[in-house]
């Protein structure tokens, strides 16, 4: 590298044909904190569960007629440096490249691929423009803008970060190489650390892990969009322009992380000469897209990427890359294909979970132009619905104690276990989830949540798209954090007598970036304010039957920070209050949710 660290790199040459007698072939890399050597967990199919490691998979990429590269990223395993998450991605990638470019065996083609943390790389690099980068496969990763989704979501702080580095820490080479710190952060229960929060700098279970824990800090304390987040390997948003019509195969899950931004990625691309990329979004947690499953919910054998596209993963990969790198034919891809989920039977399978099925669909354009933003508005009686509300100054309220926070059931998480999991649930507290107080007590029965639900709909609805809350809010704290979840609320039968709701989709705000994340403002308390929540985007059939639920409240922890309302500096804070916090549901204030809509006549055409 520029500053004379060596990254640990190894290189898998093909065979030379009869087709390619040069000794010079196109590349494909994969820069990764995961090493270089090791097993890859998702690499897996419906076909063979068994992951393959990395030299397995150069084996089957080589054979298509690439030199395959893979590298560790500074600081992990066998590559000197110190980690800093994220940030040295952009110009190792770039010179890693610079010394690719002198070698006799580069003919000036390379290809990236890489899931997650190797998805962040790829985009790094692409940031730059880099003539040679063709062609990549961005799966549930690269940023578009880190600060709305990844590491911080409507100002407040992910904590999957926390998770990922207290994992990841204990496998670095410095705590290896310091026995002391290699004892005592394996004595750490984490769940515990999570039950006393707040940290700070010096108290938390990566204290043994320096490093670790100073890039946590700094980007749990750095709470305003400023320039710090507008770097290459947080901020694609701001350098698509450089992407020079490379064509990107975007992957990802409604149940990941990374949603939003793999689709923001697509809308740059294609906004910038990249007419050929393509997007695909199955039912799936992170990179589990040979699972048909998320959670406790099964979405039918169909939802798998192979049933989609009749291939392993591995030889789609080799197909984008043979198209994109060598010009060979391959069979069109639609330009978006997701999967709606709904329509099944909703009984239980018989590994115990339930049949919410599904189907793949295709379309032209994202969000699909079938889809009709539609109003739904809050009543102060608890109900959804697309008529106005008539009852002037009329609110509902509660009580927000950021001791006793709503506990996290499912959502578009990672990296989060043993303290959180991904994925679609039955909103009830269970002990399995972290912080339920109050076991079998439904998340809209506790006194911090508001449930507003529809009437029962007379007509199968899919929702699928971006989807977007407007809140008109009072609270008697100068800060506080807003959540909404969206929920399939179905009928019960005689698997689910209490029926089923099923967690969709979720957003969030804190009400300091009310107006602008680069300048926040603390409210006057009492005061009414107008605020808008992003909410991750979707795909589902409401069933005739069911219901439409959007559930309201002040926190969603161990998936996002708790707000103290107290209006201190973010991270570690000493002080708390608790506020009450209002939403209006009048003509006046009219609060409501945008849903993409479309009726469907018939479930299973």
């Amino acid at each position: 590298m520029r500053d004379g660290i060596r990254l640990a790199t190894d290189i898998y040459f093909p065979e030379p044909t009869a087709a390619n007698n040069t000794g010079s072939f196109p590349v494909l890399m994969e820069r990764t904190p995961y090493d270089k050597s090791g097993i890859s967990p998702r690499e897996v199919s419906i076909w063979d569960p068994h992951p393959m490691s990395r030299p397995e998979l150069a084996k089957r990429l080589t054979a298509g007629g690439f030199v395959v590269i893979f590298q560790d990223c500074r600081g992990r395993y066998a590559s000197e440096g110190q980690f800093t998450k994220y940030l040295d991605e952009g110009e190792d990638g770039l010179d890693t490249l610079i010394w690719l470019r002198e070698q006799s065996w580069f003919n000036g083609q390379l290809g990236m691929f890489g899931l997650s943390y190797g998805a962040h790389t790829q985009l790094a690099l692409a940031c730059y423009g880099p003539p040679e980068l063709k062609a990549l496969v961005l799966d549930c990763g690269g940023f578009a803008n880190a600060y709305r989704g990844g590491i911080r979501r409507g100002g407040a702080f992910e904590l999957k970060q926390a998770t990922w580095a207290f994992k990841n820490a204990q496998l670095s080479q410095a705590v290896q190489d310091n026995p002391a710190a290699k004892e005592a952060l394996s004595k750490q229960d984490i769940r515990a650390w999570f039950a006393d929060m707040p940290w700070a700098r010096g108290r938390s279970p990566l204290q043994w892990a320096p490093e670790y824990e100073t890039y946590l800090f700094d980007q749990w304390e750095r709470g305003v969009f400023d320039d710090s987040w507008r770097q290459i390997g947080l901020y694609a948003e701001g350098y698509y322009a450089q992407l020079n019509e490379m064509k990107l195969l975007c992957v990802c899950g409604w149940y990941d992380p990374y949603i939003q931004s793999t689709i923001q990625n697509f809308l740059g691309s294609q906004t910038h000469g990249g007419k050929d990329s393509r997007l695909i979004l199955g039912p799936w947690t992170h990179g589990a897209r040979s699972y048909p499953f998320a959670g406790d919910v099964d979405f039918g054998s169909g939802a798998t990427l192979e049933s989609l596209t009749t291939l392993d993963y591995t030889d789609l990969r080799l197909q984008w890359f043979k198209a994109h790198l060598l010009g060979q034919a391959s069979e069109p891809i639609p330009v978006v294909q997701y999967f709606r989920m709904g329509g099944g039977t909703g009984k239980r399978t018989q590994e115990g979970r339930r049949d919410h099925g599904g189907r793949w669909l295709t379309a032209d354009r994202w969000p699909p132009a079938r889809m009709t933003p539609t109003s739904w508005f809050l009543h102060p009686e608890g109900r959804l619905s697309q008529e106005a509300p008539d009852r002037a100054h009329a609110y509902r309220e509660f009580t927000f104690d950021p001791t006793a926070p709503v506990p996290t059931i499912g959502g578009s998480l990672t990296s989060g276990l043993p303290v959180f999991e991904a994925g679609a649930f039955q909103q009830i507290e269970d002990s399995k989830f972290f912080g339920s107080t109050v076991p079998g007590r439904p998340l809209c029965s506790r006194p911090d949540v508001l449930s507003f639900v529809s009437d029962p709909l007379e007509q199968a609805m899919e929702v699928t798209g971006p989807i977007q809350a407007t809140l008109y809010i009072a609270s008697t704290a100068v800060d506080t954090d807003f959540t909404v979840k969206v929920i399939d609320e179905m009928p019960p039968n005689e698997d689910y007598p209490d029926g089923y709701a099923m967690n969709l989709t979720d957003g969030i705000l804190r009400c300091r970036y009310r107006d602008s994340f680069e300048s926040p403002a603390l409210m006057t308390p009492g005061q009414l304010y107008k605020i808008e929540i992003d909410i991750f985007p979707t795909s589902n059939l409401f069933l005739a039957g069911s219901r439409i639920r959007v559930d309201i409240s002040s926190s969603n922890f161990p998936h996002f920070d708790v707000n103290p309302n107290t209006g201190d500096p973010e991270g570690p804070w000493t002080r708390w209050q608790i506020a009450t916090n209002r939403v209006w549901c009048c003509p006046d204030y009219p609060s409501v949710i945008t849903l993409p809509l479309a009726h469907v006549r018939d479930p299973n055409a």
